[in-house]
């Protein structure tokens, strides 16, 4: 018994029982499900759904009988009434699914090719061993099973099909209903798709179309330079592909991210590009960075007058006010020199913030930089009887472009740090060579050092150290943030080592452009 066959139904149609049951036998055997019919009429009836004959009913097994599923008809051409040609053309009509092979004799082959003309399968004659029908019946199961499988084949494909134009559409429908806008271009730098955030935020009109390269709907031109750059595969590694603030008017800001689209291989088809509104947080920043100069420039005049004041009270009262009106005078000129100092860093924070204090960038040669630096600053560290120095390595230094100013604030702010956390006979050392592309310049004291716990805190907004040995050290927490936010504003990197009791390491990295 061939299991493949199992579920597939034949129908012998012979006005011979002899040929019906013998047939019957062999089929069954080899898996098939058999029902026979002593005529054309009463098959017929069985397959348009009509009851067979009471008598040919209950000569059918009962699961044979309820299966109406016929796959293969074996139909004898000579039979009393309908004949097996006139049957044929009916099988045909009502099921033309169903392959049928008639069963002739030797005389009527020609008959058979006929019938075969008529839809007919194949054909058998009369009498056949039961290897020519196994033969002839394998063959069209077969067939049937390859029918079958296409058939299933073609329902997942169409299912396929359906999923993937379902999955389409619920992507469609996320896309188009995103907050943020979403900009697809293809590996030349065209649009594909834009979601219509992404047109509320550009300002562009619902009528126009994509499909055009991507400086028709972006007029910044280094913004398109750089989603060309990522529409074809320039940039590798997702990291080092750059945010971009696009400034749409006055009062709108953008903020732009793309990334590749990337196929199953690797490689690059496209880029897709979001656009956030950070219109109010620009607005934020603009208001906080007013008020933050408005209020410095409106207490630095106020507090500078009293500071020289100070000065000057204890100059005058030097030998007749008592030691503690002294200590109170000095301890109140102390504190509004701080809040000067604070008032200067605030400031400075603000400008950085705003891109100002980079601004104005020149050739500049550091170590005749450092050297003015560590020139004036050596007077703050000779009261401490400290000694500062300075060491550049041989060779030629290239000349920096950046903003002089910026450079002053940075190496003056971590000099004057080493001063103020190294103690009295310490020794700061300010050494400068180059390292690789960079100019590295390396700020080292024995000093207090830092716990390496806090190395990751000093460089946040007003964090100070406090213990028994830096608590009388005055500052605003400022100096180390603003240092910060310059190197990375010029693409540099700062990097610390410190141990307490060791003294600390600063070593700033700037890259030679």
């Amino acid at each position: 018994m061939d299991k493949k066959f199992c579920g597939i139904n034949i129908m012998i149609v012979d006005d011979e029982k002899g040929i019906r049951d013998a047939s019957a036998r062999i089929l069954s055997k080899m898996g098939f499900c058999v029902i026979t019919m002593p005529n054309g009429d009463n098959a017929l009836k069985y397959l348009s759904g009509e009851t067979a004959s009471p008598a040919e009913a209950a000569s059918m097994k009962g699961e044979m009988a309820s299966e109406k599923k016929i796959g293969i008809v074996l139909l004898d051409l000579k039979m009393p009434g309908i004949d097996g040609l006139e049957a044929l053309k009916r099988i045909k009509k009502i099921r033309p699914e169903i392959i049928v092979i008639v069963i002739t004799g030797y005389a009527t082959v020609e008959t058979a090719i006929d019938a075969m003309k008529k839809g007919a399968y194949d054909f058998i004659t009369k009498p056949f061993e039961p290897d020519q029908l196994r033969i002839v019946v394998n063959r069209a199961s077969e067939k049937i099973l390859l029918t079958q499988e296409a058939q299933m084949l073609e329902l997942e494909r169409r299912r396929t099909l359906s999923d993937l134009d379902a999955h389409k559409s619920r992507m469609l429908t996320i896309v188009q209903s995103l907050p943020n806008g979403l900009v697809v271009t293809n590996t030349l730098g065209r649009v594909v798709l834009m979601n219509p955030a992404a047109r509320t935020r550009l300002e562009l009109s619902d009528s126009i179309k994509t499909g055009e390269l991507i400086q028709e709907y972006i007029k910044d031109e280094e913004l398109c330079a750089l989603i060309k750059d990522i529409s074809r595969g320039a940039h590798i590694d997702f990291d080092d592909i750059p945010d971009y603030e696009l400034v749409i008017s006055d009062k709108k800001y953008l903020l732009a991210k793309g990334k590749p689209v990337l196929g199953e291989r690797g490689e690059c088809m496209g880029s897709v590009i979001t656009l956030v509104d950070i219109s109010p947080m620009r607005v934020m920043e603009n208001l906080k960075s007013e008020f933050i100069a408005k209020v410095s420039h409106e207490l630095r005049s106020p507090l500078s007058t009293i500071h020289e004041q100070l000065a000057s009270v204890l100059d005058q009262s030097h030998e007749n006010s008592s030691s503690e009106d002294h200590r109170l005078l000095s301890r109140a000129r102390e504190k509004t020199k701080g809040l000067i100092s604070l008032i200067g860093d605030l400031l400075d924070i603000s400008r950085i913030e705003e891109g100002i204090i980079c601004h104005n960038k020149k050739a500049v040669a550091v170590d005749a930089l450092l050297k003015d630096i560590v020139d004036f600053l050596t007077a703050q560290a000779a009261p401490k009887k400290q000694t500062l120095t300075l060491s550049i390595a041989p060779g030629p230094i290239p000349m920096l472009t950046a903003d002089p100013i910026a450079l002053e604030s940075i190496f003056g702010n971590l000099i004057t740090n080493a001063i103020h956390y190294t103690p009295k006979e310490g020794r700061i050392d300010v050494a400068m060579d180059m390292a690789g592309i960079n100019i590295r310049v390396t700020i080292s004291d024995n000093g207090f050092g830092m716990e390496s716990r806090r190395l990751d805190k000093i460089f946040e907004k007003f964090y100070r150290i406090k213990d028994e040995n830096t608590r009388h050290i005055t500052g605003t927490g400022l100096g180390l943030p603003i240092v910060k936010s310059l190197i990375d504003s010029m693409g540099g990197l700062i990097e610390v080592e410190s141990s307490p009791g060791q003294g600390s390491v600063f070593k700033v990295l700037l890259p030679v452009q």
